[in-house]
């Protein structure tokens, strides 16, 4: 839901943001093996950033890596790192077994489907030994996911669709103050986290409904009778809901809490703004999208990274076929205030003009 470019970020901010994820991937690596790391998220390393904010940045050098261009960085390492790398396996595991009991995509095949649930069940034991360890009982995170499909089923509230994933971000946000031994914050992270998680649900159904109507897939916006102008009430009310609660959050200093408030305050508004702008747009893509295989899946990934083209253009998910924004088109400068220049190959808004 979170993705700045350096249109949004300064150059420390956007370093500091930078190490945040290089030290999810890393954690996840370290604890859980190579093929963890594609549990890595940009809304799970929020939770790394939190603790970071409330006690001050831990971090290291790590080594080149081909994704930062086999170049050596800075990255966040200690307790921070570990939760969210905690929190981002939980939920991977738990989406992946979902997945694997519905047969999506390459996982039809029924030898895929039962190595997914295996590995779905290894990470969530790893995760939940890890997670004892920094004192996070991760049945509350599990037990939020196995009620949603349930709640799919016999809501009529959008708020009760969406109730799951804000406990279980709740959850998260409040760790963190635990881990950072602020007792003072865990009411008002807990108010964040849970809007937080509102939103990611509500997003998630703007982005996804003109897909789900065409496919007649289920969607919490359709189900509950919501139309986008009372979808768009309620995530305005749930940004100014975390903006009003980090107000109360006790940061390490000043400059510690910069890159959580850029993030949960202007980002968070910026995606909202543009989740609603790009469903307010009539679709003129009427043809059914067909998805890819496991193997021309990988391998249309591979060159989607080598050209860049995540980056900077629209293009089509390597295994859904769906369309997708290029990070940087995310960026939605609206006027670029503080912004020192456009990237240079993307194009994606009229700084430089």
């Amino acid at each position: 839901m979170i993705r700045p470019c350096r249109h949004t970020l300064d150059a420390a901010l956007r370093a500091e943001w930078i190490g945040h994820l290089c030290g999810l991937c890393l954690a996840l690596r370290d604890a859980h093996g190579h093929l963890a790391r594609v549990a890595t998220n940009y809304d799970g390393l929020l939770i790394s950033v939190l603790v970071a904010a409330q006690t001050g940045q831990r971090t290291r050098i790590a080594g080149p890596c081909a994704l930062r261009g086999l170049r050596s960085a800075t990255v966040a390492t200690g307790e921070g790192a570990r939760l969210a790398a905690v929190v981002s396996l939980v939920l991977a595991s738990a989406t992946l077994k979902d997945h694997a009991a519905d047969g999506d995509g390459p996982l039809a095949r029924p030898a895929l489907a039962r190595a997914a649930t295996r590995l779905a069940g290894r990470w969530a034991r790893h995760a939940a030994a890890d997670a004892a360890a920094l004192g996070l009982d991760t049945a509350v995170l599990l037990d939020a996911v196995a009620r949603q499909p349930g709640l799919e089923r016999t809501a009529t509230s959008l708020l009760a669709v969406t109730e799951p994933t804000e406990t279980a971000t709740a959850a998260a946000f409040a760790h963190t103050a635990v881990l950072a031994e602020r007792p003072e914050n865990i009411a008002p992270l807990t108010e964040a986290g849970r809007l937080f998680g509102r939103l990611a649900h509500l997003l998630d159904a703007v982005e996804d409904l003109p897909a789900d109507e065409r496919s007649g897939a289920w969607n919490p916006l359709v189900a509950t009778g919501t139309d986008l102008a009372a979808a768009r009430r309620h995530a305005d009310d749930a940004v100014l809901g975390v903006r009003l609660a980090l107000a109360d959050v006790t940061w390490a200093s000043r400059a510690s809490g910069r890159l959580a408030h850029r993030l949960l305050v202007h980002e968070l508004d910026r995606a909202v703004q543009h989740a609603f702008a790009h469903a307010a747009k009539p679709s003129l893509d009427k043809e059914p999208i067909r998805g890819r295989g496991l193997l021309a899946g990988c391998g249309t990934a591979v060159v989607l990274f080598c050209t860049c083209q995540v980056c900077c253009g629209e293009y089509e998910g390597p295994w859904s076929g769906k369309r997708r924004d290029g990070w940087c088109q995310n960026c939605s400068c609206d006027g670029c205030e503080g912004c020192d220049g456009c990237c240079d190959c993307c194009n994606c808004c009229d700084c430089g003009s």
